[in-house]
């Protein structure tokens, strides 16, 4: 069980939820689904880099330098410097989004959503250990959600497997003993709700 929690808890890092949600805007059926597949592409490596690839790229160093003790960054104040990092990369990403000609405005404001939801986690981090996990996980169901609500699109297929994969994950952090009820509960409300309303306003 315990191999199985941590398989959970990597298959769904909060750094890949960026991508993944992309990928279901991209599919979703809207008329973003029609963007040029260039265009796509681009948008797809802007993401991925800022959100995923440059965070996991800087945790080496922080090893070295002993910020944090192993990749799990079990102590709450171990998160607060790859938080932090990790939101100066998400910042890069919309920076450079906003820069590409003719980017629908959902993609815009999704982009700045996850960001809203990084700085909101590193606020909470310096005061409590939320589960940035069920965060990412709340953020891409909350994402779903305003996708179907903007557009009219039925998604409610997606949107539960979600909140299966959520339950999935909240139980494997449990199991990990790497946060409590409140933890999981509070991060998962936090990440939909972020999420939602910032891409509905």
């Amino acid at each position: 069980m315990k191999l199985f929690s941590r398989i959970i808890s990597t298959l769904f890092h909060p750094l890949l939820m960026p991508t993944i949600g992309l990928f279901l805007i991209f599919n979703a059926g809207s008329h973003i689904s029609f963007m040029p597949i260039e265009l796509r592409r681009i948008i797809y490596l802007v993401v991925f880099i800022s959100s995923c690839l440059l965070p996991i790229t800087l945790i080496p160093l922080f090893l070295m330098l002993k910020v944090i003790k192993n990749v799990y960054m079990e102590n709450r104040r171990e998160r607060i410097m790859p938080i932090f990092t990790a939101g100066f990369f998400y910042f890069l990403g919309y920076f450079l989004l906003k820069r590409i000609p003719s980017i629908p405005p959902f993609l815009e404001s999704y982009v700045l959503a996850t960001l809203i939801a990084v700085y909101s986690a590193l606020i909470i981090t310096f005061f409590w250990k939320i589960s940035i996990h069920m965060i990412g996980i709340g953020g891409l169901t909350g994402g779903i959600l305003a996708l179907s609500l903007r557009f009219g699109l039925d998604l409610w297929v997606w949107f539960s497997i979600a909140l299966v994969i959520a339950g999935l994950i909240g139980t494997a952090r449990l199991y990990l003993k790497a946060h409590s009820p409140a933890q999981i509960y509070a991060g998962f409300a936090t990440g939909f709700f972020l999420v939602l309303l910032s891409i509905l306003m």
